[in-house]
């Protein structure tokens, strides 16, 4: 298997045959109690309840995505765990695509390449999320890391989030910031080419807006998408794939990220055991990866 991140990726998507992603957030009032007291001892439970998502996730999906806020709100105990729960998720043979939305300059943002992407007593994660409004500055330290470890770097360019417009959609130069920020980037992806064809450095487009995504592909044709929004934020299957692109493998370019709908269904919010709440998980993960696969091959 080729050790650029972009060529790993595809790869594991396409053994999966459905571009899901899942995403693990722990939330205090949503974890179930049989896994613990959340508040008393986190360390314990978020990784007795990350591993057990793990171990389900691994079977349906090829990318983790560990929310990265989430865990630090439990002090250094979450930090540590989601350390600990990346390493899981990469030895389960997942892509750890780690959610933490750096966004600095200079020695501070290369510490945060190193931090997240680099190896103990970093995350070593796959790939992590980068905001880009400082500037391109910003992005150097993550892409020259990610260069030289084999990683990727997926940066926000039209988010999901119902408050994306305040400034994305402002007008610059005739065309929305969004759209400028896609074409500073598409000539940075060539550093995170892989031999697919396809490039480390993602973009970020969220499901809730289909027509942008379209428009998107065509400023950056060759990076990889990280798609929210798709599940518990309400767009569907067909909208978080319309920026993919039809291959002899169908359509293609990205994964999509679910957690809520997947980590937290009704059903795991109700099980009285362990079997009952992973039953409830798979099935939920089983519905959305097959979902995702047929407008995949539509």
């Amino acid at each position: 298997m080729s050790t650029a991140y972009a060529d790993r990726l595809i790869e594991s998507v396409r053994v999966k045959a459905t571009p899901l992603c899942i995403g693990l957030d722990p939330f205090a009032d949503k974890v179930p109690a049989m896994f613990g007291d959340l508040r008393a001892d986190p360390a314990a439970v978020l990784v007795k309840f990350g591993t057990s998502v793990i171990d389900v996730a691994a079977k349906h999906a090829a990318v983790l995505k560990p929310q990265l806020g989430l865990f630090e709100q439990f002090g250094e105990m979450g930090y540590a765990a989601a350390r600990m729960l990346v390493e899981y998720g990469r030895a389960a043979g997942m892509i750890v695509l780690l959610d933490a939305k750096r966004g600095d300059i200079g020695t501070t943002a290369e510490g945060y390449a190193r931090a997240t992407l680099g190896a103990r007593p970093g995350f070593d994660a796959d790939c992590v999320t980068v905001n880009p409004y400082m500037g391109k500055d910003t992005l150097v330290p993550f892409v020259s890391t990610a260069k030289a470890l084999g990683k990727g770097v997926a940066v926000l360019v039209r988010t999901s989030n119902p408050g994306a417009g305040d400034f994305q959609d402002l007008q610059v130069g005739g065309a929305p910031v969004w759209r400028r920020v896609a074409e500073m980037l598409a000539p940075e992806t060539q550093d995170l080419m892989g031999a697919s064809g396809w490039s480390g450095l993602m973009a970020v487009a969220g499901a809730t807006y289909p027509d942008e995504a379209r428009t998107l592909r065509e400023a950056m044709p060759n990076a990889l998408f990280l798609v929210p929004g798709y599940g518990a934020q309400g767009a569907s299957a067909a909208d978080a794939v319309a920026g993919f692109v039809a291959t002899k493998q169908g359509l293609e370019g990205g994964v999509v990220s679910s957690s809520r709908a997947v980590t937290y269904p009704a059903a795991a919010q109700t099980a009285k055991n362990m079997g009952e709440w992973r039953a409830a998980i798979e099935a939920a993960m089983q519905a959305a990866a097959a979902e995702l696969r047929t407008a995949c091959n539509r």
